[in-house]
């Protein structure tokens, strides 16, 4: 049976891959669950996931990777760490061999990536190079894990919820969007080598 992990999940826990077991992580305790989804309370900017390691076959984000700040300081301490890469390490951690992390981001140039005061870690279409192959740039920063970049595609915000489509309607709609300047949000989709 297959089991999917969605971060930043709210009330409900989104399955893009309509998998039979679905879990959910989000920062707010709620005593109200309004999904069929078993939710863990967790910041994740400062925790671990609480899930053993090769648990889940997908991981998604949707709109919660530029809520993970870059870096975060102790001044009691001078220290510093890096909570997105921490949390790129704890994705790699919990997926299973070839398990898929499918995340959906506003993204620079767009306004989007800027708009919202809680938006802390703006991606590019190049920050995937700190995290998947050859390059491993986050490395230097305590990246352990390994990604293999499946795709990473432009779309508009309502499009956020669907994996890869081979429709060619639907690609030559997501082509106008583009021209268009309406694709805001940028798709992940890695794959874990282990």
């Amino acid at each position: 049976m297959r089991t999917h992990l969605d971060l930043g999940c709210g009330l409900s826990p989104k399955n893009p891959f309509g998998y039979d077991n679905l879990y959910g992580i989000d920062i707010r305790a709620s005593e109200e669950e309004k999904s069929n989804a078993t939710i863990v309370t967790a910041n994740l900017a400062v925790e671990p996931i609480p899930f053993p390691d090769s648990y889940f076959n997908s991981v998604s984000a949707y709109d919660f990777f530029e809520h993970i700040p870059r870096v975060a300081l102790d001044f009691n301490t001078k220290s510093s760490r890096f909570p997105f890469v921490e949390l790129m390490n704890e994705i790699w951690r919990v997926l299973k061999p070839n398990g898929i992390l499918y995340s959906v981001t506003p993204a620079f140039p767009s306004e989007k990536a800027f708009r919202d005061p809680t938006h802390v870690n703006i991606i590019t279409k190049k920050t995937h190079r700190y995290f998947t192959s050859p390059d491993f740039l986050a490395r230097m920063y305590g990246f352990h894990g390994n990604f293999n970049l499946l795709r990473q595609a432009w779309v508009h915000p309502r499009d956020l919820y669907k994996p890869k489509t081979s429709n060619l309607a639907e690609l030559l709609r997501d082509m106008g969007k583009r021209l268009m300047g309406e694709q805001s949000h940028l798709i992940w989709e890695f794959e874990a080598k282990k």
